[in-house]
Order: structure tokens, then C-alpha cells, then sequence
């Protein structure tokens, strides 16, 4: 038969490690941006990676990312980078639509305010829920994912 008193110091240790989990958040339970673009919720619609594209401050920009429809009914959401020009964008229930240059499904174009690097507000609306402005990342054309968006402004 084992002795307890040889037994504490493992069950201390083992208490010990399993502390860490309780004084430290796990960070894989954290949503967060894993890429270029950031988040922005509108209701039962959530857009995905949205970002700016541009040349420079001032310049024709177009938003990139995807919007998509949690809810089980369809929504048109609009969409805005400058303010003046707004896109209405039909996102079925369900589904995503692809926003961008060339090959996207929607095209949100404006004049962007802010310089590669910066951020640039950019509102979406919906009628149930109303507007949201989030400042998204602008982005130029240097990576190679992003240099045909501003072809055709």
C-alpha cells in the first residue's frame, strides 16, 4: 500500500498547474479578427473581413469582405465608405455575398478619407436595426490579394 503522505506533493503539483487555467483566460475562447479586415454586426447580419482598399488618401476605395445572414429572412443592408455613396446590398437568409473589385457579387465604392494604413468608417444599415459605423483597416494593393479590387474605379 502506497503511503498518502508520498502522494501530496503530486497532488499539490497537479493542483498547481491546473490553477493556470484559472488565473489565465483561455485565449482560443476569444473571438477575434484572424485576418485583414475586422467584424461588424448589423442585426442577424455579420460582416466578415471588411476592409478598404485604396491608392491613397482622397482616392477612389472599394470594401472588401463578405457579408453574411444569420436570420431566416432576407435583408437588404446598405452600405456606405465616404457617407454620400450608399449600395443596397440583398443578402438572402442564409447566404453571404461577396464584397469587392472585379470578381465580388456587390460593389461598395466611395472616396476614402483616410491613407493606407489608417482606418476609414464605413457604415452598414439595415431598416430593423438601424445604422452601425465601425472604422475598418485601409489597405492598398501591395499584397498581392488585394491589387486587382481598385481595377475598374
Amino acid at each position: 500500500m502506497k503511503h498518502p503522505v508520498r502522494l501530496l506533493p503530486l497532488a499539490a503539483i497537479a493542483l498547481v498547474a491546473s490553477g493556470c487555467s484559472v488565473v489565465n483566460p483561455i485565449t482560443t475562447h476569444k473571438d477575434y479578427n484572424a485576418s485583414d479586415g475586422i467584424t461588424v454586426e448589423v442585426g442577424d447580419v455579420k460582416g466578415i473581413n471588411l476592409l478598404v482598399v485604396t491608392e491613397a488618401k482622397d482616392s477612389p476605395a472599394v470594401l472588401v469582405g463578405t457579408l453574411h445572414n444569420y436570420g431566416t429572412e432576407d435583408v437588404q443592408v446598405s452600405a456606405s465608405i465616404d457617407g454620400s455613396g450608399i449600395t443596397t446590398i440583398d443578402v438572402p437568409a442564409g447566404a453571404s455575398v461577396t464584397l469587392g473589385g472585379q470578381d465580388a457579387e456587390e460593389h461598395v465604392e466611395g472616396t476614402s478619407t483616410a491613407a493606407p494604413g489608417l482606418v476609414q468608417p464605413v457604415t452598414l444599415q439595415t431598416d430593423a436595426t438601424g445604422q452601425v459605423s465601425a472604422d475598418v483597416p485601409v489597405l492598398d494593393g501591395t499584397l498581392e490579394e488585394y491589387a486587382s479590387e481598385l481595377d475598374g474605379l
